[in-house]
């Protein structure tokens, strides 16, 4: 059982940056970023696999970077050039792999609100 929790939420001014993480209580060789706005469906955000790199939705693509920290387990997304848009509850996703049988993980998820 994985165990992930997200942090750095908070609100911020539309133009402004927030840094989301996500500690897991041991290693998911993929982690990825999902973003839920009430009735609507969880989005993904950015996928952090590995040292294979990063990959992001088209709508955060050039404001967001992913990076990881293998050490501690935890997983960043630097957002940067907020829209209100953005205003969402993000959950952190752990992908595990045990001989072909994935599974995944969520985090409680950490609420961002960028107001204009």
């Amino acid at each position: 059982q994985l165990r992930l929790v997200e942090s750095g939420g908070g609100t911020v001014e539309v133009g402004g940056s927030l840094t989301l993480s996500c500690t897991a209580s041991g290693r998911a060789p993929a982690t990825n970023w999902y973003r839920q706005t009430p009735g609507n469906e969880r989005d993904f955000v950015a996928g952090i696999i590995g040292n294979s790199g990063t990959n992001y939705a088209d709508s955060v693509k050039g404001r967001c970077s992913g990076s990881r920290d293998d050490p501690t387990n935890t997983v960043y997304l630097q957002m940067n050039n907020l829209e209100p848009e953005d205003s969402a509850t993000y959950y952190c996703n752990g992908v595990t792999s045990t001989g072909g049988d994935y599974k995944n993980y969520w985090g409680q998820g950490t609420h961002g609100t960028v107001s204009s």
